[in-house]
């Protein structure tokens, strides 16, 4: 980033100002001067943390013109929106917590999978964000955007708090941490069950633990994190909007109440940092063993009348990485400059990954069983240059390098789906930013980037469903961004953001209903224009609002009866907020609204626009005891998370006839009514 040297998007905690500051560097905080675009920055802390947050990966949506629903149980991956995408569970939105990435590859559910419930957001310090694939150390489903986040490393006191809500909901979370000298060691303990408001009590479970140790200065110092998650929960998949309309099934009814799940998470990771004369230097490693299983009914008893379409989707891998990046201050004749470069390294080894029909959640077909292992390589490097007193540019430079291998253990297709391979990219990056006025400045970006498909895409050779010959799909997929911004400062406290992007694909990743996952289509293009508002307007009220319009188009002529709409490609989200704070008080309201968008490609149909209000307040009592309150879904509006247009049958419609070959419809999981929860925190 061309910030100062030294810039960290997240500052030390106001609370604790002798303990030493080891966060891991992201993105600049959005100045004038400090930027590299209109679309990046860091959310205050202070906003993200005071949002009514229903599950843990909604803490995303503190990232403008970012939306996450869920279309399943809440052990699952949230849903996430983002400009011009419906982007499954991540597959152009790359997330990492601690310098560990979130998203998982050749994932059993879906391609990219970011599940966040083993976030605790309480503890998050900073989420640094950006958009566009226009920086050089961005990498894999970085296409539309990215948001790093990391845990404070100290907390003032330790502390207790209960939450209980409707619907069953009972959370207990302990946290706290211990500093002598140079040494801190923090600890939390997160417990959580739910029901949710489902005729089939999801009866979700949930244990989750963290445990840090950090040591150094603001100059020098590292830190080893341990952390621990596991959950299981039954879910209610989306359903037929025809059996709501007719009143066959409740909106909150399920067709199997076997749907559901279990995952664990495992990791280990650790920093090392050293600012000194001659720059920044900065090393992490991590590892992590990953667990998963989740069963799935989308359509019910279409392909299989008799014992129905339920299937499971496995995942046991374990994750290495490491990376290492050096900042320093250049001179190019006259010019002055910063310059920064880094390679980075991770390693999935995947013991099995898998797709099977099962039916009330035991196996009775195996579609694929494979063994995968794949490496990706990356190297990078950025030069900023200050051309002028008012304009300065960069070019970068990346380089990924991606090796497979997999190895198909079912014995039909098995073998003829195996193979190994590799595939590399070069993508290169530029950036302008012209400081028109103390108060004004424009940007231009532009750069290519790119995401991985399914490395089993790479090797296929029969589709191992229908016994078919099937095409194979490159392994990374590249991308190509440009944007247009501006940033306007009069004050420190008020910031207005304004961008105007484009964003082409090689290949559309899109979802594929009776697989329950995504598959590569065709070449795809994107543009819209985003708006951001945050305003400090005294010490009390503050003020934030975020607008993007979208427009996603597939490229080229389009097959005979499709159109070129990209199906379920967000098109509109407006959000805003408002922040009060009084001396023990504090009280928040946060609206979202996300437009309809075409379900089709010929966008006969669309989906039903959505607005969502939540509230949230607190009051200290004392020293000791604060209380509060959050209202999710204050209006109680009857919206839906996730709307998809597919054909499905169920058991009802074969026994009638009426199924046929499927009945074309919309199917929807619908966002959760009113409820309210209450917490108690008692600080030691």
């Amino acid at each position: 980033m061309l910030a100062a040297l030294g810039a960290q998007a997240q500052s030390p905690l106001p609370d604790a100002p002798h303990l030493p500051e080891v966060e891991v560097r992201g993105p600049a905080d959005a100045a004038i001067g400090g930027a590299d675009s209109a679309s990046e920055g860091a959310a205050e802390r202070a906003s993200f943390q005071s949002r009514p947050k229903l599950r843990p990966g909604d803490i995303v949506e503190a990232v403008p013109g970012v939306v996450a629903t869920q279309h399943s149980g809440d052990g699952k991956a949230n849903q996430y929106f983002l400009r011009g995408f419906n982007l499954d569970h991540g597959t152009d939105f790359a997330v990492s917590v601690d310098g560990m990435p979130v998203n998982m590859p050749t994932h059993g559910h879906g391609q990219g999978f970011a599940d966040l419930n083993f976030l605790i957001p309480e503890l998050v310090s900073g989420v640094r964000y950006r958009k566009g694939p226009y920086f050089a150390d961005g990498g894999d489903f970085s296409l539309a955007g990215s948001a790093s986040m990391d845990y404070v490393s100290a907390l003032e006191r330790p502390y207790l708090e209960a939450t209980a809500g409707g619907h069953g909901f009972q959370r207990l979370l302990a946290a706290g941490s211990r500093t002598e000298d140079d040494h801190t060691w923090l600890g939390a303990l997160e417990l959580e069950k739910n029901n949710g408001p489902w005729s089939v009590p999801e009866r979700l479970r949930k244990l989750n633990g963290v445990l840090r140790f950090s040591q150094g200065t603001p100059q020098r110092g590292w830190r080893v994190t341990g952390m621990a998650y596991s959950s299981h929960w039954t879910s209610t998949d989306q359903i037929p909007q025809r059996l709501v309309d007719d009143g066959a099934l409740s909106r909150f009814g399920s067709l199997n109440p076997t749907d559901g799940g279990r995952t664990r998470r495992l990791s280990l990771s650790g920093q090392w940092f050293d600012k000194g004369p001659q720059g920044e230097t900065r090393l992490s490693a991590y590892a992590i063993d990953y667990r998963f299983d989740l069963f799935s009914d989308f359509t019910y008893f279409l392909a299989h009348p008799d014992r129905g379409d339920q299937f499971e989707q496995s995942d046991r891998r374990r994750v290495y990485g490491l990376a290492g990046s050096h900042q320093k201050n250049t001179r190019w004749g006259d010019l002055d400059g910063v310059l920064s470069f880094g390679a980075q390294w991770r390693g999935d080894r995947i013991a099995g990954v898998g797709l099977y029909a099962t039916e009330a959640r035991e196996r009775w077909q195996t579609v694929r069983d494979d063994q995968v292992s794949q490496d990706l390589l990356s190297l990078y490097g950025q030069q900023l240059l200050n051309l002028t007193p008012t304009l300065r540019g960069y070019v970068g430079l990346r380089g990924d390098w991606l090796r497979y291998r997999v190895d198909g253990r079912e014995p039909v297709y098995g073998p003829a789906n195996s193979g190994r391979g590799h595939d590399s990219l070069l993508s290169p990056k530029a950036g302008l930013a012209w400081t028109v006025a103390p108060t004004h400045e424009l940007y231009l970006n532009w750069g290519r980037g790119f995401h991985s498909n399914d490395v089993r895409g790479a090797t296929i050779t029969v589709d191992p469903q229908t016994g078919e010959p099937a095409e194979r799909v490159p392994a990374l997929v590249k991308g190509q961004g440009a944007e247009l911004g501006w940033r306007f400062q009069p004050r420190d406290g008020l910031t207005l953001t304004a961008a105007l992007w484009q964003l082409d694909l090689d290949s559309e990743l899109v979802y594929v209903g009776d697989a329950g996952a995504t598959e590569p289509g065709r070449a795809s293009r994107r543009r819209g224009l985003e708006a951001t508002l945050r305003w400090q307007i005294d010490p009390r009220w503050r003020v934030e609002a975020d607008a993007a319009w979208s427009r996603a188009r597939f490229r080229g002529a389009a097959p005979e009866g499709e159109g070129n709409h990209v199906d379920n490609a967000v098109e509109r989200v407006l959000a805003a907020g408002v922040v009060w704070e009084s001396g023990p008080w504090m009280a928040t309201l946060r609206l979202r609204h996300m437009g309809a968008r075409a379900l089709d490609t010929t966008n006969s149909v669309r989906s039903r626009p959505v607005t969502l209000l939540n509230l949230g307040g607190r009051y200290a009592v004392n020293r000791h005891l604060s209380i509060g309150l959050q209202v999710f879904n204050l209006t109680n509006r009857k919206g839906n998370d996730i709307e998809y247009d597919y054909a499905s049958c169920t058991a009802g419609e074969v026994a009638s006839g009426a199924c046929g070959g499927g009945i074309e419809g919309r199917h929807i999981h619908p966002m959760e009514p009113r409820s309210v929860r209450v917490s108690a925190r008692w600080t030691f």
